[in-house]
C-alpha cells in the first residue's frame, strides 16, 4: 500500500466514511428529524443531532462489532473520544449530504431502489429475491417494507451524490508513473545500530532517584480496587414458551392474505445495453440479434452468452430466475407478464438498453398451505409469546432483586436460575470476564452501596431481553504498592532511560561526523530495501530513510528507536525498481486513483461544512463520556 495510506490519517477517516455509507440505515428520521429532548449535540443548518440519536447510532454500533468481534468484543472500543468523535462526524456528514442532495432535488427512481433490495443476499432464498423473506426479515428487526424502502432511497441518494463527487478527481498519467516509480525505487542501505544496555554500564543514579519517581508517579505504583461477585442472569431463552397446533391453526386462518403467493414467471433474456453504441446504434444491433435469435429459437442460451451485455445472466444463458410482479423495471416486466409460456418478446426497451425475452416458464399464484409455513408460524408465535413472558418476568425478577436485595438466591429460585461466582474484577471492563465486562453492570457493582452493604444491584439489561443483577461477596480497596517492593524497578527503568539518552547523544554526535566526510563506522550488510518492500528496516526508520535526500551520495540518516537504543543508516545506491507486471501496475494505480478520490470526498465535505454552518455542543459531547 502507498505510503499515503499508513501516514495520512484523514484520508483513512474518510475511507472509513465510504466504507459505512452503503446500507447503515440509521433511520430516515436521522436525516430530518430537528426534535428531540435534552441538549442537542450537534446543529448543521437548521438540523439538531439530538442526544438520544446520538446514543442510539452509539449502541447499534457497538451491538454491529459485537457480533462481528464476539468473545473479542471490547466495550472500551467504543468508550473513547475518538470514537465518539467518529460517530458524530459520520451523523453530521450525512447530515451534509442529505442538505446538499436535496438542494440539488437528486433523487432515486423505485426501479432502482427494486434492483437494490432484490440483490441483498438477506432477502434471497437460493439465489433469488423471496417476498416472504423480505418480509419476515424486517419484521425481526421491527420495520414495515414502506419505512426500509425509503431508507435505501435515501442511502441510495446519498450514494449517487458521493461517487459524483469521488468521479470528479483525476490523477494525471505523469503523476502516476512518478509516484509509481518512487513505490518501486531500490535503494541499498547498511545498518550501525547503538543498543541502549551498551550504555547502562556508565550511568550514575542519584541516591534518592528512585524515591523521587516513585513519590512523583504514586498513580503508577497502585494496585486497583477489585471485587469478586456472584451474579444471576435472566434472558428470553431460558423462557421456554410452547405453542399448541390450534394456536398456529388459528393464526394461519386468521392471516391467509399473508400467504398468498403471487404469480411468479422466469425469463431468459438478451440485453443489448446503450452506453457502448449509444441508444441508435444499440436499437439496431439488438433488431439484428433478434432476428437471428427467430431464426434459431433453440439456441437462445446459446446467443446470449455470445451478445448480452447483462454479466449478471449471460453466463447462464441470460437466465434470470423466478420473479413476481414489481421486481423488475416496468417495461421488460410488461413485456415478460404478457407472454405466453415459451413465448418470445421483440426488442424491448428500458433505462439499462434493449432485451429479447423469452418466457420459460409460470408459477401460477397460490396460497401456501399450512403445512408449508407451520414452521415459520410456530416461530413467530414462540418469539412473540416469549417476548410477552420475559416483559412479565423481567418486572418481577427486577422487584426481587431489589426488595431482597441481601441475597440472589430468592430471585434465582423464583425463575431457576443459576448464581454464577465471578473471578476477580475491577472497574474497568475487561472483556475476559464474559457478561460482567458490561460498563453499566460494573458501575452499579462498584457503587458505593454496593461496596459497603453488599446489596444486590438492580437489574441491568446487559443485552435485548437479557438481565442481570449482581452483588459483592469480597472486595480489596485500591492499595499502593510499598517502595521497598519496586525499587529495584525503578533503578532498572531509569537507567534504561539515561542509557538511551547517552545512545542518543551519541548517535548524533556520529551522524554530525559521518555528514562532514569523517565516515569509519562498521556497518552492518547491505540491505535492499523499497516502499513497497520495506520489512528489512525496523519501523521508526523507514519514512526516514526515504524521505533522506540522495542527490549526493553516500547519505546518512540517524533514527532513536525508543527503549532500544538509537540505529544510523548508510544509503549507498538509489536505482530505479523492476517494471511493474500490468496487473500489479493497474492494481496499484487504483489504489492511487481510489486515494485521491477520498481526499476529493474530504474536500467537499469540508467545503459543505462551512457552507450549511455546523456547530457542536462540547458540553453535550462531553456529558457523553
Amino acid at each position: 500500500m502507498f505510503d499515503a495510506v499508513r501516514n495520512n490519517k484523514k484520508i483513512v477517516q474518510i475511507f472509513l466514511f465510504l466504507i459505512m455509507l452503503p446500507f447503515a440505515f440509521f433511520g430516515l428520521e436521522s436525516y430530518v428529524n430537528s426534535g428531540g429532548a435534552g441538549s442537542d449535540v450537534a446543529k448543521v443548518g437548521d438540523i439538531k443531532v439530538t442526544q438520544q440519536e446520538f446514543q442510539q447510532v452509539m449502541r447499534e454500533q457497538q451491538e454491529r462489532m459485537r457480533g462481528q468481534l464476539g468473545d473479542q468484543f471490547d466495550p472500551k472500543l467504543l468508550d473513547s473520544p475518538q470514537m465518539r468523535q467518529a460517530v458524530l462526524d459520520d451523523l453530521i456528514n450525512r447530515r451534509l449530504l442529505a442538505l446538499e442532495a436535496a438542494k440539488r432535488r437528486l433523487a432515486v427512481g423505485n426501479d432502482a431502489v427494486r434492483q437494490t433490495i432484490a440483490g441483498i443476499q438477506a432477502f434471497q432464498i437460493d439465489g433469488q429475491f423471496s417476498t416472504e423473506r423480505y418480509e419476515a426479515v424486517l419484521r425481526g428487526q421491527g420495520m414495515t417494507p414502506a419505512g426500509f424502502e425509503a431508507q435505501v432511497r435515501q442511502d441510495l441518494t446519498l450514494q449517487q451524490l458521493v461517487g459524483t463527487v469521488a468521479q470528479s478527481s483525476i490523477v494525471p498519467r505523469v503523476v502516476g508513473d512518478h509516484l509509481l516509480a518512487l513505490q518501486t525505487e531500490q535503494r541499498e542501505v547498511q545498518e550501525l545500530r547503538l543498543p541502549v544496555d551498551a550504555y547502562l554500564a556508565k550511568v550514575t543514579l542519584a541516591d534518592d532517584a528512585a524515591k523521587k519517581f516513585y513519590d512523583e508517579n504514586a498513580s503508577r505504583f497502585e494496585l486497583p480496587e477489585q471485587a469478586r461477585a456472584e451474579f444471576v442472569v435472566l434472558s428470553q431463552d431460558v423462557l421456554p414458551v410452547q405453542v399448541s397446533d390450534e394456536e398456529i391453526k388459528s393464526w394461519y386462518d386468521g392471516h391467509k392474505e399473508r400467504y398468498q403467493q403471487p404469480e411468479e414467471r422466469r425469463a431468459s433474456h438478451i440485453l443489448i445495453g446503450i452506453e457502448k453504441l449509444g441508444k441508435e446504434k444499440a436499437k439496431a444491433r439488438a433488431e439484428e440479434v433478434l432476428k437471428e435469435v427467430q431464426a434459431k429459437p433453440a439456441a437462445f442460451a446459446e446467443l446470449a452468452r455470445k451478445y448480452s451485455d447483462d454479466p449478471g445472466s449471460a453466463t447462464q444463458g441470460g437466465d434470470l430466475g423466478f420473479f413476481s410482479r414489481g421486481m423488475m423495471v416496468k417495461p421488460f416486466e410488461d413485456s415478460v407478464f404478457a407472454l405466453k409460456d415459451g413465448g418470445m418478446s421483440g426488442v424491448v426497451e428500458s433505462d439499462f438498453g434493449f432485451h429479447i425475452i423469452k418466457l420459460t416458464g409460470i408459477r401460477a399464484a397460490r396460497e401456501k398451505p399450512l403445512a408449508d409455513v407451520r414452521g415459520e408460524i410456530e416461530a413467530e408465535l414462540k418469539a412473540g409469546a416469549s417476548a410477552r413472558k420475559f416483559a412479565e418476568a423481567a418486572e418481577g425478577f427486577s422487584n426481587l432483586v431489589y426488595e431482597q436485595a441481601d441475597s440472589l438466591q430468592p430471585a434465582a429460585e423464583q425463575y431457576k436460575l443459576k448464581v454464577q461466582q465471578s473471578g476477580w474484577l475491577g472497574r474497568q471492563a475487561d472483556p475476559r470476564n464474559g457478561q460482567l465486562a458490561n460498563p453499566k453492570v460494573l458501575e452499579k457493582l462498584f457503587a458505593e452501596d454496593s461496596i459497603k452493604n453488599k446489596r444486590n444491584t438492580e437489574a441491568v439489561e446487559i443485552a435485548p431481553n437479557t438481565l442481570l443483577a449482581a452483588r459483592i461477596v469480597e472486595y480489596k480497596p485500591a492499595t499502593r504498592q510499598p517502595f521497598e517492593e519496586v525499587r529495584l524497578g525503578i533503578e532498572a527503568l531509569l537507567k534504561r532511560q539515561e542509557a538511551q539518552k547517552l545512545a542518543r547523544a551519541d548517535g548524533e554526535a556520529r551522524l554530525a561526523a559521518l555528514k562532514g566526510g569523517d565516515d569509519k563506522q562498521a556497518w552492518g550488510a547491505v540491505k535492499r530495501v523499497s516502499r513497497l518492500d520495506a520489512k528489512a528496516l525496523p519501523m521508526p526508520a523507514v519514512q526516514p530513510v526515504f524521505r533522506a535526500e540522495t542527490a549526493k551520495l553516500p547519505a546518512y540518516v540517524g533514527v532513536e528507536v525508543a527503549g532500544a537504543g538509537y540505529a544510523l543508516y548508510r544509503i549507498g545506491k538509489v536505482e530505479a525498481g523492476d517494471k511493474l507486471d500490468d496487473v500489479r501496475r493497474q492494481g496499484m494505480l487504483g489504489q492511487l486513483a481510489s486515494l485521491a478520490a477520498q481526499e476529493e470526498v474530504q474536500s467537499y465535505l469540508k467545503a459543505l461544512r462551512a457552507r450549511y454552518k455546523v456547530e457542536v455542543n462540547e458540553k453535550a459531547m462531553a456529558a457523553e463520556k
